[in-house]
């Protein structure tokens, strides 16, 4: 929880998190709390059936009143798609008869005048148009969900990379480390008469952490993101489950360096062999852990001191001290001068 409240101070996290929350907001009230309701369309945009039905109730109406002008007038609201639906009548008059047909088709053959297919003759103002609004809308939906989504997702990725912790995390310096097996805490730079570290933080490794990669974001005293650091698996030896980690990166990233320092801390059995030594070396500099070492890794405005607080061998059928049943890193980070 200290972790995503860090993560929270930082204004581009708030701006990610306001995105997602008024995307999801503004799908919640304008299709749950307020939807839109399509009233009053015109002939136009129903449905060839509805419209096939309209124009037999036309030409009904016209058999019986004989006004050519409100017949001319019906004919038209059908906009451009009249002759498909007459002809399509004409296929199927259902209860119409056909020289109700024929003389309705006269009638408005005679003289048609143009009704603009998107105005109610009633009111004389233009009316929606669902069937447009209505493909909008059938896009918008899916298009919002898989946009929040994703916005969810990311952040969600964000917070494990950026702030999981793992059984450690960043501390005050000098604070009581409650956590810590008894074997060693945090390290109290001050009271040894040195220069407390900017930050300080705690790897914690046990074996069957398949997954270890704790990583922790290096900000100033002022909230000044700076770069990051943290500790890996770099090489197993054996096979089957739990791993048997044999060796663990160290890693340090400024973000005013081109690079990533790293170092390789290895078992007593990896550091003697060479071969397993001259293949790490490629990833960083050996080195053999021990209780109480130090390793120094620097940048160009970084210095990190990654210290070994406690450790431990596992034991079975693979060679002795060949692979870490635990492993606490106290890493601490001054700036350079």
């Amino acid at each position: 929880m200290d972790a995503i409240r860090e993560q929270l101070k930082k204004p581009w996290v708030i701006g990610v998190i306001g995105l997602i929350a008024g995307i999801f907001l503004g799908v919640l009230y304008g299709w749950v709390i307020n939807p839109v309701e399509w009233t009053d369309a015109d002939i136009i945009h129903l449905r060839q059936d509805l419209q096939e039905d309209y124009l037999r109730m036309a030409i009904d109406s016209y058999a019986v009143n004989k006004d050519a002008a409100l017949a001319t007038e019906r004919y038209a609201r059908l906009g451009e798609n009249a002759e498909e639906v007459m002809a399509a009548v004409i296929a199927d008059p259902g209860t119409v008869k056909a020289e109700d047909i024929s003389a309705f088709s006269v009638a408005v053959g005679a003289a048609a005048p143009t009704v603009p297919p998107a105005l109610t003759p009633e009111a004389g103002t233009p009316q929606p148009t669902p069937e447009g609004g209505s493909r909008v809308s059938r896009l918008l939906l899916p298009v919002l969900c898989v946009v929040f989504l994703l916005g969810a997702a990311g952040l969600v990725l964000l917070f494990i990379y950026r702030s999981r912790t793992q059984g450690g995390g960043p501390a005050p310096t000098g604070a009581p480390a409650q956590e810590m097996v008894s074997t060693g805490g945090w390290t109290e730079y001050g009271a040894a008469g040195e220069e407390p570290p900017m930050v300080q933080f705690m790897a914690s490794y046990r074996v069957g952490d398949d997954l270890f990669d704790d990583s922790f974001s290096i900000d100033s005293p002022a909230g000044e993101f700076l770069g990051e650091c943290g500790v890996g698996i770099s090489e197993t030896i054996g096979v089957g489950e739990p791993k048997k980690v044999t060796a663990f990166e160290v890693w340090l990233f400024d973000k005013n360096d081109i690079q990533t320092v790293t170092k390789v801390l290895m078992s007593a059995h990896a550091f003697l062999d060479e071969s397993t030594r001259q293949r790490l070396a490629a990833k960083g500099e050996p080195l053999l852990a021990e209780p109480g070492t130090e390793s120094v890794l620097e940048t160009q405005t970084l210095r990190l001191v990654a210290r070994v607080v406690d450790m431990g061998y596992g034991e079975g059928a693979l060679p002795e001290h060949s692979f870490f049943d635990r492993l606490i890193l106290e890493l601490g980070v001054w700036p350079k001068a």
